[in-house]
């Protein structure tokens, strides 16, 4: 089999083993993610993605509220975007899924979400390895951001999308942290300091909002899409 050979049969069976990853070769693994994630997401409908912990549990008050949300969103004909894993994204992926609403994962491996959960429509799974591309996606295909208490990946998702909203790389959407008890510190960190040292602008405090229950996260994206026309976001 020839390289040029080798690479095709890569792309139509998204299998790399047999191709050395350098690099330069390394760009076409990068691209077959892209178009398999543009295909599949293009079609799916507007959406909000639930960010979360993997590690939460199920009796956790955030798993059910993460649940309740996703409930809310798909009577109102919204589909559902999660991490793909464990924890939160289960729970937003179960309350789609089983209210009959579109449920997607956006999978990566990782040490506690090596799995997709069962939840996400068999249509809907996409696995990545690559953090970045997988951002893209969130940020291409949703309309809205709810998340709930998580970690690094946590905040590292809700930043990116804060960030791209400043600085007008993406469109406007609703940004909802949920539980004013996990973030409250947080944010008046952003406000006490990063405003005070003027590294950020007293406005740039209106992309986001904080809510407690899954009602309140529900209607955050509601209100806003009453008043704007729903689009991509690029």
């Amino acid at each position: 089999m020839t390289g040029d050979d080798k690479i095709r049969s890569a792309f139509e069976n998204q299998d790399w083993h047999e191709i050395k990853i350098t690099d330069s070769w390394q760009i076409f693994k990068i691209m077959a993610e892209f178009v398999e994630g543009f295909e599949k997401l293009s079609k799916i409908g507007p959406c909000v993605s639930i960010f979360g912990s993997a590690r939460t549990s199920q009796d956790n008050k955030y798993y059910k509220i993460a649940e309740d949300i996703a409930r809310l969103l798909t009577d109102r004909g919204y589909g559902v975007i999660s991490g793909g894993g464990p924890g939160i994204m289960e729970a937003a992926n179960k309350g789609a899924y089983e209210n009959g609403g579109k449920s997607v994962g956006l999978n990566i491996e990782l040490p506690f979400e090596q799995f997709h959960n069962k939840y996400i429509d068999r249509d809907k799974i996409l696995e990545f390895d690559y953090f970045f591309v997988r951002k893209v996606m969130f940020m291409k295909y949703s309309q809205g951001f709810i998340v709930l208490p998580g970690g690094f990946g946590t905040m590292d998702e809700m930043f990116e999308a804060i960030t791209l909203i400043q600085t007008g790389k993406i469109a406007r959407f609703p940004i909802v942290l949920v539980g004013s008890d996990y973030w409250r510190g947080l944010l008046d960190w952003v406000e006490n300091h990063m405003l005070d040292a003027k590294n950020i602008s007293p406005e740039d405090l209106n992309l986001y909002s904080l809510v407690d229950t899954a009602e309140e996260a529900a209607e955050q994206i509601f209100t806003f899409y009453n008043k704007y026309v729903l689009k991509p976001n690029f």
